[in-house]
Formats: structure tokens, sequence, C-alpha cells
């Protein structure tokens, strides 16, 4: 495993780590004993990092978590998420009763004292103008609820706005082939201010595994079916807002480029990693197969620059026009 120093915390975190919202829900079926296996192997195969959030099953991911600190012995940190239990989610919401209360909620559910990484999880971007809410998330740290704290975001604007908060230690963004834009800017002005980088949705909703065809088929409860054009939450989250069909014939032009012996999978992921400014990428894992295929890429040598040229010829031809002045 490869680790990276996550922004001003002092961790070292694997640079490939552990996202856990395919085990909470929006992902279809899935089952708690296949899900612990996952999260086993990953600590097994040096994962020493997991994000995780408040809604992600109600709180199913965050208690799985906990379950896991009981059967190991091995220290992790857990980051996870507060503010989408609002309903309705507005920026108002985001005031200390509430926060406070999520928070706490989230200290039962992971059966801890304080949580290592909290974020805000997607907010209005109004709450990036209210010095307020990281107020109240500075005054968490100081009475030991919070060791530290950051945000994710769905737009590069509201990166560079909540970057300007001096205690905002990490930002979560959606990164990936797919979605470029986080790079020419933001990851600039982030390593000025050492801040970490969380690479979300790094395949694409799996779109970058290779493995999706035109007759793929998902349950009515999987984001991918309802939520395309983003119809319960930003449409951005879903196929990183890449038209189905278009990532597809994407998919087929990327498909020459990946190495011998390697999977999409892991070609994504290491091309994610190429880039120095990301901390790590957070890909999902339903079992141990899934983890083991995602913690391979980082063995992987470099990219090419033969290669990493390509893929950025594709992109701004293919993918550019559709999604780069969205997010």
């Amino acid at each position: 495993m490869e680790y990276r120093t996550l922004g001003r915390t002092g961790w070292n975190v694997s640079a490939i780590s552990f996202g856990t919202w395919a085990i909470g829900s929006a992902w279809g079926t899935v089952n708690d004993k296949d899900s612990l296996s996952a999260l086993h192997r990953a600590l097994d195969l040096g994962v020493n990092f997991f994000d995780t959030a408040d809604v992600y099953g109600d709180g199913r991911s965050e208690r799985l978590l906990a379950q896991l600190r009981q059967e190991r012995k091995e220290k992790f940190l857990i980051a996870t998420k507060a503010g989408r239990r609002l309903n309705p989610h507005i920026a108002g919401g985001y005031n200390k009763k509430n926060l406070t209360a999520f928070i706490e909620r989230s200290l039962r559910n992971l059966n801890t004292d304080t949580i290592d990484l909290i974020q805000l999880h997607c907010p209005p971007a109004e709450v990036y103008y209210m010095p307020e809410v990281f107020g109240i998330l500075d005054d968490l740290v100081q009475i030991g609820k919070l060791r530290f704290y950051g945000v994710s975001v769905e737009k590069v604007e509201e990166a560079l706005k909540a970057i300007e908060y001096p205690n905002v230690q990490s930002v979560q963004i959606i990164y990936n082939i797919f979605r470029q834009r986080p790079a020419d800017l933001f990851f600039i002005e982030a390593r000025k201010r050492n801040v970490g980088i969380l690479a979300r949705v790094p395949l694409s909703s799996g779109m970058l595994t290779g493995k999706m065809t035109r007759h793929s088929t998902f349950e009515k409860d999987d984001h991918r079916i309802f939520n395309r054009h983003g119809e319960e939450f930003d449409r951005g989250e879903t196929f990183s807002g890449v038209d189905y069909d278009l990532a597809l014939e994407v998919v087929e032009q990327l498909r020459p480029l990946v190495p011998a012996g390697r999977t999409m999978t892991q070609f994504a992921l290491k091309w994610i990693l190429m880039n120095p400014a990301v901390t790590c990428a957070i890909p999902g894992a339903k079992n141990s197969k899934q983890a083991e295929e995602n913690i391979k890429s980082v063995d992987m040598p470099p990219l090419s620059n033969f290669v990493m040229e390509n893929i950025k010829e594709i992109y701004n031809r293919c993918v550019r026009p559709t999604v780069h002045h969205y997010w």
C-alpha cells in the first residue's frame, strides 16, 4: 500500500481507501456479511481510512465500521459526514442544534467519543458563505467531539470557497477520468494551503469498471436508475453527470489504453493517483473481490505520458463539452 499525508492532520492515509456508500444504501441489494468481508479484506491489504456518512443506509455504514473496529486490533481512521439528514435540505438548517444532534448520532453509531473527521455533506452553496457554520465545527473540535473537519462538495467553486476557512482540513470532490476540472485550479490552491483531497466517485458510479453495457440493469433502489437526471440529488453524483450511452462509448475508446494484465477499474484508479495533489481515492466495494481489485491499482506502474495524453484528448473531445462547465 502507498500512503499519503492528509493535509495538515499529520495522518498518513492509504492512497486507495474505502468509500462505504455502496454498502449502506442506494446501490441495490447489499449483504452485511459480504460488506464486512470487504472491509476486513481492505484492512488486510493496508487500507487505513474509511469514508462514510450518517445517511448511508440511515447509519448502516457507520454501524458496520463500528463493528469492524470491535473485530480488529488495527487502528484505522473513519471520516463521516453530516447535513443531508436535513429535510428540507436548506442552508438555514446548518445550525448549532442540528449539527450537534447529527454528530451525537454519528458518535453513537460509530461507538466512539470522538469522530476522526467530519465533513459537511454537500451542503447548499450558501453554507460556504456562512462563517458561523465553521465556527460551530471549531467549537466541537475544542470540546473533543471532533478531531478535524472538512467538506464534501459538488462544485469546484464550493471547494475554492471552503478552503478559505483556515481549519478546513480536507475537501472531498468528484474527480475521475470523466470529471477532470478540479485539477485545473482547485488542486493548485488546495496544495498551497496544504488541504487534503479525497477523490470521490472515482469509478463514475461503476461506469469506469468497464463492466457496463447498454443492456445493464439496476434495481429500483439503485441511484443509477432513479437519479439519472438528478431527480433525487445532484445529477453529477450518477455517472459523473455524463449521459449513459456517451459514457459507454468513451469507455470503449479508453479500453485499448489499459495495460495488459490490468483491469479498467485499476486503470481508472491509477489515473487518479497519478496526480500528486490527490491524497486518496475512495472507491466502494460490496465484497472482498472488489476490494482487492481496487487496491491492486496501487502497485501498477505509472501510466505513460502517451497514455495520459490520450486520456486527456478523449476527455476534451467527448466528455468536456457536457460536464466541465457544470461542476
